[in-house]
């Protein structure tokens, strides 16, 4: 079985039958939106719990959070992928074993260091903390490219060639008898001695070192027994692939889970400190209550409303407050702030949505500021 293949396939299958995708990308979306919204009230001090939201809301905020993660990584996924096909046709037949080896090792220490840098950023403040995902983007490539290092040694050792079997040796050539006439003529060394002396020992010689009868053949030594090769590993029963790519998925989307929530908790402050930044360009919101609110900040005002006719204290709305922005309307409240909100000293206000407040918009305050000054009145 293919283990490189086949599990992340099973393993998809599997989670397609565990968890609908449809509920898992919902659930994602929403757990994205909370946090972009939960940060962007944070930054006025308001607990965006108490402004009842719905799935729609988050479903929507989530929407401006993931944009721009889910950009970036298509066209990092599309740039992979490429290169990786480009590669391979171009660079995989001009490396040879112990390259591949090499580039193999390569990835894993690679891989490796980037893991260990993110799991240490989940327990502590690192430098890689300093920058925004980098920690959680790091412990999902640091596993992604040691499974992928995993699988590449894998198939180095499938298509590693078998040993061939040593070469058998050619048998030696047997001696001539010409060159035994040869050493039988120097018997003594020298050839100056009697043929009575030297006599017994040439035969002797002759004896010893007689040729092999006609129909006799030299035989070769046997040459040596090839050795076996080696058995090949047993696969892995299903579960233990399903369950190491199972491991390998949870820490790849666990990265990207906590690299998203740290780009949606930046994007809702960032929206914040803009919406804070635009605040003089702004419609300013005029509300009208049936009774005091109490209401103080920068720039804000309350002016006691009189009925038109009688001068008395008994018009329909009692108390009308300038000065302020309205940031939503969320289920039955109006969250509002002054004009002039800063970060050091600025309020927000949450405000039932009933028939006893009324909201009236107006020009900007830049607007008004160039045109002629005009008394509050109701």
């Amino acid at each position: 079985m293919n283990e490189g293949a086949a599990g992340p396939g099973r393993l998809a299958t599997f989670l397609g039958a565990v968890a609908a995708p449809t509920g898992l990308v919902t659930g994602l979306l929403y757990y994205f939106g909370y946090f972009h919204a939960y940060w962007f009230f944070a930054y006025f001090r308001v607990n965006s719990t108490v402004l009842g939201f719905s799935t729609a809301d988050y479903l929507m905020r989530s929407l401006d959070a993931l944009w721009v993660p889910l950009t970036v990584a298509a066209t990092l996924g599309v740039a992979v992928f490429w290169g990786y096909d480009l590669g391979r046709r171009r660079l995989g037949p001009l490396m040879g074993p112990v390259a591949r080896r090499r580039a193999t090792a390569a990835l894993a220490a690679i891989g490796f260091l980037l893991l260990a840098g993110g799991l240490w950023s989940t327990f502590q403040v690192t430098f890689l903390s300093r920058v925004l995902t980098l920690a959680p983007l790091s412990l999902s490539a640091g596993v992604a490219l040691l499974a992928y290092a995993r699988h590449l040694a894998r198939r180095n050792a499938a298509e590693a060639p078998a040993p061939q079997p040593p070469a058998a040796r050619e048998p030696e050539p047997a001696p001539s008898p010409a060159d035994d006439g040869d050493d039988q003529g120097d018997g003594d060394g020298n050839g100056d001695g009697d043929g009575t002396d030297a006599a017994p020992n040439t035969s002797a010689a002759e004896g010893a070192d007689a040729p092999p009868a006609p129909g006799d053949r030299p035989t070769a030594p046997a040459p040596d027994p090839a050795p076996e090769p080696a058995p090949p590993s047993p696969a892995r029963p299903e579960w233990a692939v399903l369950a190491e790519w199972a491991v390998v998925f949870t820490l790849v989307m666990l990265g990207l889970v906590w690299a998203a929530n740290d780009y949606a908790a930046s994007v809702g402050t960032v929206r914040a400190q803009r919406f804070t930044a635009g605040l003089p360009h702004y419609p300013t919101t005029i509300v009208y209550s049936e009774h005091s609110l109490s209401i103080s900040g920068p720039g804000v005002s309350e002016t006691r409303c009189k009925d038109a006719k009688g001068g008395k204290d008994d018009a329909a709305y009692g108390y009308r407050y300038d000065g302020l922005t309205l940031i939503l309307q969320s289920g039955n409240q109006y969250v509002l702030v002054p004009t002039r909100w800063t970060p050091a000293d600025g309020v927000a206000l949450v405000l039932p949505r009933n028939d006893s407040v009324r909201l009236e918009f107006g020009p900007p305050p830049g607007a008004a500021a160039r045109g002629r000054a005009r008394v509050p009145s109701c």
